[in-house]
């Protein structure tokens, strides 16, 4: 798109305006999705640390043992009947999004207990999703900007 004067750019921005909130709404909700599908991505596989969130601990051998007993996969790490990954949601409001559950053991397994270790989830699925969401944001913007059909952008993540 080229402007033959700053007025004609001024145009543009002032046309771009209207749709600004929607943009941003879209962008951030998207952003949310991708750490909630990150984190749901990570329950049932052990974690490295990534700073400041640790390494998670191997589960005991006698809480593994229990688990296999009770009919659940063995190796897998906070997943038993895969309901606390469910839980896992994210919203967005205007430009504002959040993810997380409600499930009171992800708070447990986030944080730790005093008997439990931390195993943390939300946390390092934000870090891990951080490159993808800023790419796409990104791109969605100079679409945006451009007046290219930022929406298209948008589902190519």
């Amino acid at each position: 798109m080229k402007f033959n004067s700053f007025s004609a750019f001024a145009n543009h921005l002032q046309k771009l305006a209207v749709t600004t909130p929607e943009v941003t709404h879209e962008m951030v909700k998207s952003g949310a999705k991708e750490i909630e599908d990150t984190a749901k991505g990570m329950i049932g596989f052990y974690q490295t640390d990534i700073a400041p969130y640790p390494t998670w601990a191997p589960l005991s051998e006698k809480y593994e043992a229990a688990k296999v007993a009770a009919g659940f996969e063995p190796d897998a790490p906070l997943l038993r009947t895969g309901e606390m990954q469910k839980s896992i949601r994210s919203t967005a409001e205007r430009n504002e999004a959040a993810t997380g559950s409600n499930d009171k053991v992800l708070e447990y397994h986030e944080f730790g207990t005093p008997n439990m270790p931390p195993r943390p989830v939300l946390g390092p699925a934000a870090h891990h999703s951080t490159p993808r969401i800023i790419s796409s944001m990104a791109a969605t913007t100079f679409y945006f900007l451009s007046g290219k059909g930022w929406r298209a952008q948008l589902r190519r993540k």
